[in-house]
């Protein structure tokens, strides 16, 4: 095999690989050898047809298996050769490669590899410094945590005859849609349950403005113009008149804050107890998010501190699932709230995704390149029993059965499980550094 290096950059390489001509024959031997025995040719018994026949019938199907065969098997051959370690790989497509008899064959492979990191001082005598972070738990805030107890063991019941609509008050109402005075397929909702000043959309609908200052019984319309380029031909360029009817008033009622509302909530017998509950469960809470704040701070000096240039492959791949998460995240969010303008919306907000979080899909790959350094300067590893507690702890957290949080990390096969790896080895390098580090003061 012969083999040509050349730099394309200061993360990218170009590997130009020749396979010899005795290796070709030799493939295209096997190959053939294997297609003779397979396929049935009119006039020869199986497996006696001659190669000749074959080469005239099959020739293009054979020069494919061909390369199938020897491209991935040179390429690796010629990557443990070059001594570089891809994240990401370019080769022309297969099918598009010529390759014949008694020749030797060449193709290039595009590559990007990872950067070499000169790795800046975290270790004492030269720490990082932290800016420290004094919260403590205030009584304001376990009366707002009081607050919304009272709010989740609030009755919701039928108001007044008289009530007039308010922020806080709940109403049932139809909502339907008129396309030119005919009712539209899909735009309707009857008997839907809505919080005024939630700023909730009920089929993409913004309501509450229409809602404050209504008694039930009222009806008013509400219309939506939709551009000439939504998904929807229906919809493109039209108005849609939306028919909102208050079918009738509800209101919550907090419960009294006493002792008896502190038994409703759990094993207390006194208010005092409750109060005291809250407060080392928001002190938990406050001291997790302030070991949370450090590390974040170590990540952004991490960042800082080290300048080399990254494969913009891996940026994009980062961007695509951080673009993914946003969406499917929105989409949660909404579910059941989506309107007609469902789909161009989404559009619209992956191309605002894309340009939002370019940066933060750089900064992510980039500290992620550092802590793995860092995991291999110090030499951590990840047990299998320490994955096993991890997914433990996932399960927990997600409410799941651990065999399906397992399945999930083990869903995409071996490169699956070993991502799930080297991001605990990234959060290990992380933990290291943050125990090494001196908060000022």
């Amino acid at each position: 095999m012969k083999l040509e290096l050349t730099e394309l950059g200061p993360v990218k390489r170009a590997l130009k690989i020749e396979v010899p001509e005795d290796a070709v024959n030799n493939a295209f031997q096997q190959v053939y050898a294997q297609l003779k025995r397979q396929v049935r040719v009119p006039g020869f018994r199986p497996g006696k047809a001659p190669i000749a026949i074959l080469e005239k019938r099959y020739a293009r199907e054979v020069e494919q298996d061909v390369v199938q065969r020897l491209v991935p098997d040179y390429y690796q051959r010629a990557v443990k050769e070059a001594g570089v370690t891809p994240v990401v790989v370019e080769i022309p497509p297969l099918e598009r490669m010529k390759i014949k008899r008694n020749e030797a064959f060449t193709f290039t492979a595009t590559v990007e590899i990872k950067p070499n990191i000169e790795l800046g001082d975290y270790r004492p005598p030269n720490p990082i410094s932290l800016k420290p972070d004094t919260r403590t738990v205030t009584d304001e805030q376990i009366d707002q945590a009081l607050q919304t107890l009272r709010e989740q063991h609030a009755q919701v019941e039928a108001a007044p005859d008289d009530a007039v609509l308010s922020e806080g008050m709940h109403a049932i109402v139809n909502l339907e849609g008129l396309l030119e005075g005919e009712p539209l397929e899909g735009a309707q909702k009857i008997g839907h349950l809505h919080q005024v000043g939630s700023n909730a959309s009920i089929l993409g609908v913004e309501v509450d403005k229409y809602l404050i200052g209504k008694r039930a019984g009222e009806q008013v319309e509400i219309p939506q113009t939709y551009p000439e380029q939504h998904p929807d031909e229906r919809l493109a360029g039209k108005v849609v008149i939306f028919r909102l009817t208050i079918d009738s008033l509800k209101q919550k009622n907090l419960p009294a804050l006493d002792d008896e509302f502190a038994k409703d909530c759990g094993d207390y017998e006194t208010l005092d107890q409750l109060r005291t509950s809250i407060q080392t469960q928001l002190e938990t809470i406050i001291k997790q998010d302030i070991e949370e704040g450090y590390k974040e701070q170590i990540l952004e000096r991490l960042s800082q501190m080290h300048h080399f240039d990254i494969p913009e492959q891996l940026i994009e791949r980062e961007l695509q699932t951080l673009v993914r998460q946003k969406l499917l995240k929105e989409h949660r969010h909404r579910h059941g709230k989506g309107g007609l303008d469902e789909p161009l919306r989404m559009q619209e907000e992956a191309k605002r995704l894309q340009q939002e979080l370019q940066p933060e899909a750089k900064r992510r790959v980039k500290i992620g390149l550092v802590l793995e350094a860092i995991a291999d300067k110090e030499g951590l590893t990840v047990e299998s029993d320490e994955i096993e507690e991890e997914i433990k702890k996932l399960a927990k957290t997600a409410n799941l059965p651990e065999e399906e949080v397992r399945k999930m990390v083990e869903a995409g096969g071996r490169n699956s499980r070993e991502e799930f790896e080297e991001r605990m080895r990234a959060e290990k390098a992380l933990q290291l550094v943050y125990q090494f580090s001196v908060i000022q003061g």
